[in-house]
């Protein structure tokens, strides 16, 4: 409604969209991507912007050498998802950031701004879009000022983005007028969430699908995201269905076995999510009927990029991890790394408890982990943590340990503890941060964007050389060598054992 009535003032509302181009596009580009045909339709010139320098500012997410190639992958595959979707091409221009944010009005622009911004405003900015750390670069905190004076040296009159931007624009519009410079309109589309409940992110491999992705790879995502019955917040399924199918199609089809009582076609998302929140949508229905809708999207882009051209881009842009030779041990691969963020860490709720049948030392538990079934866990509690205090509380567990039989049955996840030697040995199981929901991603501060082993191998021991650094804070803060492990919402904790080991 807004952008109609801005039309209806300025004949011809010149709007940009930016993008970093850091990670591969994925699928919630198509957010912004249906509000550009909106844009289109009613009449406005658009403005693409490839923000190949803020990739390289925002902790260097792309390499200064792969920055051209990674603008050429972005422009052909936002192109494709544009056709894909029906938008015409010759109605967009297409600008990469270095074209002119390297110029000498510009780069004096940069220095005029970093005299009036302060650090705290800089930072503040920058808190949703910016990777945040303990010691931030300078580079990141150039950032917001720069997407600022973006507005100003694109000559347009509006910037759109998604609602993480509010506070570039905010900072935007305080300071531009400071420089001389027009304030601008801002609009902002919603964040769709990721497969693990955050903001899909184009540099976090496990919250995202790729444009790209085999069909195969879709299907194995689409199965582990977190999509729990009846829950509709955080829902990275549902958001996709609400913000990306229903704006490009005017209905959207459950596809179920008739037993359950066949496929049903919905004319709004209203009704999807009143039917999910009462459960009369199973996830694994809603899940298999994405799929479908998902597939249909990406099968334009995919066969577009089938050409030897493209796929020679694309393994130029994001060239796969040097492989490990007996000659040449400095070329480790990514796989021989032991970094933290190999480790799948989630959150899960404990839903019961009771004794192994065969084992008096060990609990047998069932741990919602935020997938379609809870999983089971043998855990040696017994003598530490009483079946009440393990009752539907959230805890810590290690996901891809290869299951193992414990006692005749096959735990899958081992549930992460803090303990203390000595007489008696204390044990207390790792607390989430209030308000964590199952299957919450933690990571390791600083290792966000790695993307966890399918499964570790025994014979690697990655986990079992990575435990040597994980401790307990003496602000009883988790901890792998002195970086906090954290979630979406906080830091990871345990009650008391301060110094204790994490096993």
């Amino acid at each position: 409604v807004l952008m109609f009535q801005l039309v209806a003032t300025l004949e011809e509302l010149k709007v940009y969209w930016g993008t970093a181009t850091t990670g591969k596009p994925h699928v919630a580009y198509f957010v912004p991507m249906s509000k550009i045909a909106d844009f289109l339709k009613a009449g406005c010139e658009v403005t693409i912007l490839f923000a190949d320098l803020h990739a390289y500012l925002d902790n260097m997410k792309a390499p200064w050498e792969l920055l051209e190639l990674r603008v050429q992958y972005y422009e052909q595959v936002i192109k494709a998802m544009l056709e894909s979707i029906g938008v015409p091409l010759e109605k967009l221009r297409f600008v990469k950031g270095t074209d002119y944010q390297l110029s000498r009005e510009y780069t004096l622009d940069v220095y005029r701004l970093s005299s009036m911004v302060t650090e705290h405003d800089a930072k503040k900015a920058g808190a949703e879009v910016v990777k945040q750390v303990d010691h931030p670069l300078l580079s990141g905190l150039l950032y917001p000022g720069l997407q600022a004076l973006d507005e100003e040296y694109l000559k347009v009159d509006a910037q759109f983005g998604g609602v993480d931007q509010r506070k570039i624009f905010t900072l935007a519009e305080k300071y531009l007028p400071s420089l001389g410079y027009t304030k601008r309109i801002h609009m902002m589309n919603p964040m769709v969430p990721g497969l693990t409940g955050t903001k899909m992110s184009s540099s976090e491999e496990e919250s995202k699908i790729d444009l790209l992705d085999k069909k195969d790879d879709v299907k194995k995502k689409l199965k582990k995201a977190f999509c729990e019955p009846g829950n509709i917040q955080n829902n990275g399924i549902l958001s996709f269905v609400k913000h990306v199918l229903f704006p490009l199609s005017s209905e959207f089809v459950i596809k179920r076995d008739p037993k359950w009582g066949g496929d049903k076609v919905y004319t709004s998302y209203e009704e999807v999510e009143k039917d999910f929140a009462e459960e009369q949508i199973h996830p694994g229905d809603l899940k298999a009927s994405v799929e479908v809708a998902l597939n249909k999207l990406l099968d334009p882009i995919r066969k577009k990029f089938e050409t030897p051209e493209l796929r020679k881009l694309t393994s130029q842009a994001y060239p796969e991890p040097t492989k490990n030779t007996k000659g040449n041990p400095k070329n480790a691969t990514e796989e021989d790394d032991v970094v933290p963020s190999r480790l799948d860490l989630r959150v899960g709720k404990v839903i019961s408890v009771e004794k192994h049948p065969d084992a008096d030392s060990l609990y047998l538990e069932k741990i919602d982990v935020g997938e379609e079934q809870p999983r089971t866990v043998v855990s040696g509690l017994v003598a530490y943590v009483s079946q009440e205090e393990l009752q539907d509380r959230l805890v810590i567990l290690l996901c891809n340990l290869k299951p193992q039989k414990m006692r005749g049955i096959e735990s899958q996840a081992m549930l992460l503890c803090a303990s203390v030697e000595g007489d008696p040995r204390r044990v207390e199981p790792l607390n989430a941060p209030e308000g964590s929901a199952p299957g919450d991603r933690v990571y390791v501060e600083g290792f966000e964007s790695g993307k966890p082993d399918d499964e570790l191998k025994p014979k690697k021991k990655v986990f079992e050389k990575l435990q040597v650094d994980l401790k307990i804070s003496d602000e009883c803060i988790a901890q792998w060598k002195e970086k906090d492990l954290m979630t979406k919402l906080g830091k990871i904790t345990c009650k008391t054992l301060k110094g204790g080991n994490i096993s």
